[in-house]
């Protein structure tokens, strides 16, 4: 084959999110540099084009990571790409371990979820979907491009997630699996880093108003400091885990966040969901409890005068004593937040649960006409 015969080959990758949340912005930021990474780690003779889409396949909770594969392979043929891989935040699971990924050489498709990639996703991705894209168009028998110098296992040494391959070698069709605990631990911490927990920080900013103005009205009387100083470590710490029990509690009542088990969303996956869920409601709210905490120290400190605390307490006080002031105030008034946490945009709140996805900026239903080229 001639250079003027290689310079006219094209390879059409077609990088599908699915849904429009999290893996679009993770396959806005891979699209930019795969045509690059192909053409570095795969073959540098091909012209590689990357198209960047979503809309047409359907993270359709009830029918697994087959039926996701022939939606994807529909979209690819449609498209005229000559090969297809999506990203969802999905969790998937095979032989009741994590999926991390799963290629068809007869579709010449392959997914991969993104929560399963653990807290790093998008460098992950960086290392992952090029060797897939390769190892697709290997055993699809495709000239254009060398044989994949490396075989299947090999991805557990390139992706930390991947523990070992499963999969008919002759079929083409395999399944890149995470270990059964560690890998349930990578994907649930892959799953609040997807579902963006600063995102649900920002959504109870009314919250964390209300609960600094009970704060500081509570930090004006002297019942307040004579109960810190009779509490001890213990009971303050069991007030505080009350305290921001009963707010991740309320949030999830006030707003309906929890998953149902249903047809759509089998009992399994509505459990995934209402952990991440948890997870990210309780981070969310343990930052929203420092934020507060600290304010409140700096008020008591501006406030609270050291010879009017010390009259009150019947001793010298220190440093200590005003954290400790602020330990309970920032619990009880976590506890005020709860009761006006109903207040909140039902919007941003509903945000943080897992199986929710709001539209990001942009979106429109149709296939995406972006594309990167590279060499």
């Amino acid at each position: 084959m001639t250079q003027s015969e290689q310079d006219r080959l094209e390879i059409v990758v077609g990088l599908v999110a699915t849904p429009p949340d999290h893996p679009a912005r993770v396959a806005a930021r891979l699209t930019i540099e795969l045509a690059s990474g192909l053409a570095e780690r795969v073959n540098a003779d091909v012209r590689w084009t990357v198209r960047e889409g979503w809309g047409e396949v359907a993270p359709r909770r009830d029918r697994g990571v087959e039926a996701l594969l022939d939606d994807l392979a529909r979209r690819r043929a449609d498209d005229q790409w000559d090969v297809a891989i999506c990203l969802t935040d999905l969790p998937l699971h095979a032989e009741r371990v994590p999926l991390v990924a799963q290629t068809s050489a007869r579709r010449r498709v392959a997914v991969v979820s993104l929560p399963a990639l653990g807290l790093h996703q998008l460098r992950a991705a960086r290392v992952a979907v090029p060797d897939l894209v390769s190892r697709l168009l290997t055993e699809a028998s495709d000239r254009r491009v060398p044989p994949a110098g490396w075989a299947p296992a090999e991805m557990a040494s390139r992706v930390s997630a991947v523990h070992r391959v499963v999969g008919e070698a002759d079929a083409g069709e395999r399944r890149y699996v995470a270990s059964r605990l560690i890998g349930r631990l990578r994907l649930l911490i892959g799953m609040v880093r997807a579902n963006r927990p600063g995102r649900a920080l920002l959504g109870l900013s009314k919250l964390l108003v209300g609960a600094f103005g009970t704060a500081v009205f509570a930090l004006t009387t002297d019942t307040i400091w004579q109960m810190g100083d009779a509490l001890g470590g213990l009971r303050l710490a069991v007030i505080m885990l009350l305290g921001l029990t009963a707010l991740v509690a309320w949030l999830i009542v006030a707003h309906d966040l929890w998953e149902k088990p249903s047809r759509e969303t089998p009992t399994e996956l509505a459990r995934l969901f209402n952990l991440g869920t948890i997870l990210t409601l309780t981070l969310a709210t343990v930052l929203s409890y420092v934020v507060l905490f600290v304010g409140t120290v700096l008020v008591g400190v501006l406030l609270i005068d050291t010879s009017v605390l010390e009259q009150t307490l019947q001793r010298p006080v220190n440093f200590t004593d005003y954290l400790t002031l602020a330990w309970i105030t920032s619990s009880l008034a976590t506890v005020g937040g709860a009761i006006g946490s109903g207040l909140e945009n039902e919007e941003t709140v509903r945000a943080a649960a897992y199986g929710y996805h709001p539209q990001p900026d942009g979106w429109r239903d149709e296939k995406s006409g972006q594309s990167h080229s590279g060499r």
